[in-house]
């Protein structure tokens, strides 16, 4: 046990591992025990815990919440393909494709992905445990019919890959050889479900975050789908009942830090470092969660209140604005289509939601007419 606790606190992230002209970096395993000693770790996890469970807790209070969950989904899917590059907005990724500039279209189809992967990540789990597979098959969905559709789609990787850098002689980091990451998710893996491993599961899952976009298992996609791993990790261990805590949108924020912490991992050894980040990530986000979800109640509540002023179209009002808090954004032919009324009618009930600044088009023109719910929208912006 003495050998144990002296191997936990001289913690060693890994080993270079020469391939020639350049070296990969192969992580320590990490289906292991683990001692945390630093004060300052505990105390904001004892907040991050304290945060996420009032998260939760407010939640359960919210009238239908499957209406604004998709929104939640939506933004994190522009945030965490944003990191990477992609530079589609919240307004964009809920166009219909058609509607999308061409220029801009491999863009929406990338967050598009994120979306129907993680809509399917989370409906597939209560059928497939949280392990390598349940990875595999959201990085299929991820990379179908988008610019890495060539590089292995559910597939980890075949050869080498690197991050930062034109060629990998620049890099800025090399992972492991591919030779290395089936044992590796492996071992992701099988510390995800060994129950004689009493760490905290917000440090779980922060230590299978670093240790996964270290491996980088796949040839591309891999930081969308280690940021989508934390939601999914939370709502399978039952921290959240259903997936409301994203963490993109820190990340983005923080970006530099996000990318020196999990380096300092590496280099420094220094684990606690990217916990403290990581943790400070839970508790800001959780917080601004509560926030958005009792925007929403307030704006609910004044909206249900206008739609009562419009008589006999309130029922129908009603079920667009249901729609919106879905979608946020429609045409004339998709109102007519939720409230099953003719198009006269359907442009009528619109200028009536107009009227009570409920709804605001966008486009300037005659034809093909695009509102929105800016009042709604602006809430995750």
């Amino acid at each position: 046990m003495l050998n144990l606790i002296k191997e936990m606190k001289n913690y060693i992230s890994g080993n270079y591992i020469s391939q020639g002209y350049y070296k990969s970096f192969v992580p320590t395993s990490i289906n292991r025990q683990w001692q945390i000693e630093n004060m300052e770790v505990f105390h904001l996890l004892s907040q991050a815990d304290r945060e996420l469970g009032r998260l939760d807790m407010y939640s359960k209070y919210i009238p239908n919440l499957e209406l604004f969950i998709s929104m939640h989904v939506i933004k994190e899917a522009t945030q965490s393909s944003r990191i990477e590059g992609t530079r589609t907005n919240m307004e964009e990724a809920l166009l219909d494709k058609e509607d999308v500039p061409l220029d801009k279209r491999d863009d929406w189809e990338e967050v598009q992905n994120y979306i129907q992967a993680m809509d399917a990540a989370i409906a597939v789990m209560k059928d497939l445990p949280f392990s390598s597979l349940l990875i595999r098959e959201t990085h299929k969905t991820l990379m179908q019919g988008v610019r890495g559709k060539n590089k292995q789609p559910g597939e980890f990787r075949t050869s080498q890959n690197w991050i930062g850098g034109v060629t990998i002689n620049d890099a800025t980091f090399i992972p492991p050889p591919h030779t290395s990451v089936p044992d590796l998710m492996s071992d992701i893996e099988r510390f995800t479900h060994n129950e004689n491993i009493f760490l905290p599961d917000l440090l779980k899952i922060a230590l299978i975050h670093y240790q996964f976009e270290t491996i980088h298992p796949f040839l591309d996609g891999n930081g969308r789908i280690g940021r989508l791993l934390i939601t999914l990790y939370l709502v399978n261990k039952g921290i959240l009942k259903r997936p409301i805590l994203y963490l993109s949108d820190f990340f983005e924020r923080n970006r530099g830090l996000y990318y020196d912490n999990l380096m300092t991992v590496r280099v420094k050894n220094n684990l606690d470092q990217w916990f403290k980040f990581f943790l400070v990530g839970v508790i800001e986000t959780s917080q601004k969660g509560i926030q958005t979800f009792d925007s929403i109640l307030q704006l609910e509540k004044q909206v249900t209140a206008q739609l009562q002023t419009l008589g006999s179209r309130a029922a129908n009002a009603q079920k667009v604005v249901n729609y919106l808090y879905q979608r946020p954004m429609l045409n004339a032919e998709k109102v007519s289509e939720i409230a099953a009324i003719s198009a006269p009618s359907a442009y009528k009930l619109i200028e009536e939601l107009e009227k009570l600044n409920i709804l605001k088009e966008i486009t300037g023109g005659q034809r093909k007419r695009v509102y929105i719910f800016e009042d709604y929208l602006n809430i995750f912006k």
